[in-house]
């Protein structure tokens, strides 16, 4: 089974529907990434704000210290480093 781990920036939520002005990218992902949970993909999502252990040490550790937080997000397939630095597109999920 494939599993995609993404790690968001510091945001209020990773559906993109907080705020006056939606982030529609935000929305697209979110529903991309709850598709293929549907399908039997294990989809986890850890938030910068909301779980700061998450992004320490390891991998994503690094790339956040030699990066900056511009880095994120990251995305990773079945814990490989897949993305940094934007969210993949509808095409590049089902590819992977």
């Amino acid at each position: 089974m494939k599993s995609i781990t993404v790690y968001d920036p510091p945001m209020c939520c990773s559906t993109g529907v907080c705020g006056p002005s939606p982030d529609q990218n935000l929305v697209r992902v979110a529903g991309d990434l709850e598709r293929l949970a549907k399908k039997g993909v294990e989809v986890i999502r850890y938030n910068l704000s909301q779980q700061p252990s998450a992004f320490v040490g390891g991998e994503i550790g690094t790339l956040i210290k030699e990066k900056g937080i511009l880095s994120l997000p990251i995305t990773m397939i079945d814990d490989k480093v897949q993305l940094v630095g934007r969210y993949p597109t509808t095409e590049e999920l089902e590819t992977w």
